[in-house]
């Protein structure tokens, strides 16, 4: 997005580092009402983008392969009515993070920082709060020296449930607005990879005997799972990018076999209406 602009120095980075930075924290506190409206599950993947000018940005990745900057995390906008919003908004912070860093040392791979360089780097990057503490409210715990540290080994165990869950939420939220349309067919044409799933299939596959058609991983209780409407397999909603938000539109569901053969992914047809069972 902003390629021509190539720091060169450790203080250069560290300065390009600050303004990306500051972009994001701004998109996910002052101006968090806007970065939410633009973050639509309706449309095509979405990343956030910070820049050097501290000015930040929604849009799509970019067009050219390999591109010019490592790439943000794609599809955040698919998540976003899936999740609780703090929640969400975390798990944009954490991804942020990741894709700051990776700028930072890209720009030190390209210009050839040595290990002190590199060492140097980090150390002016880590003595800064991290977005995602700073969206989760985290860096005004952080104890100011380490004689605070059986305190904060207390507050951060405290704080290890409420956290875990957001390191975890690109799974949907137990509570997703799909429809447990109720069913009694499970158990037939996928249990041949299960292997003698026959008549009472569909018992064995509330307990897991059902295999995701796109990893061949099996069912999880706290997994969203869809099932196409053509060739009957199951599949994790995260492996075909369709969040419980998304389901509620598709009239039709088609996995990506089955909607490379004839046409569209999801659309309307039978009036059968799409299968998927909640986490």
């Amino acid at each position: 997005m902003d390629a021509q602009y190539n720091p060169r120095t450790v203080e250069e980075v560290f300065r390009d580092f600050k303004g990306r930075r500051a972009g994001l924290v701004r998109a996910l506190t002052a101006d968090v009402e806007d970065f939410f409206r633009q973050c639509d599950p309706e449309k095509e993947n979405l990343c956030l983008y910070g820049f050097p000018n501290e000015h930040w940005e929604v849009n799509l990745p970019a067009e050219e392969v390999p591109p010019e900057l490592p790439e943000p995390a794609l599809g955040i906008n698919f998540a976003r009515d899936g999740m609780q919003e703090k929640d969400w908004l975390s798990m944009v912070a954490v991804h942020s993070d990741a894709w700051l860093l990776s700028v930072a040392f890209y720009f030190g791979a390209r210009f050839g920082f040595d290990k002190n360089d590199r060492k140097r780097l980090f150390g002016m990057i880590n003595d800064l709060p991290t977005i995602f503490e700073v969206v989760s409210g985290k860096s005004k715990a952080k104890p100011p020296s380490a004689n605070n540290h059986s305190n904060s080994k207390s507050k951060s165990s405290n704080k290890t449930k409420s956290s875990e869950p957001r390191a975890k939420q690109p799974k949907p939220q137990p509570q997703p607005p799909v429809k447990n349309e109720g069913r009694e067919e499970e158990g037939g044409p996928d249990d041949e990879e299960g292997g003698g799933g026959g008549g009472g299939g569909g018992r064995e596959e509330e307990h897991g005997e059902t295999l995701c058609g796109a990893c061949g991983e099996s069912y999880g209780a706290d997994e969203f799972w869809i099932c196409c409407d053509i060739c009957e397999k199951w599949f994790h909603g995260k492996c075909v990018k369709i969040t419980p938000a998304k389901a509620e539109h598709i009239k039709q569901y088609k996995c990506p076999s089955c909607s490379g053969g004839n046409g569209g992914g999801g659309g309307g047809g039978s009036g059968n209406g799409k299968r998927a069972r909640p986490s």
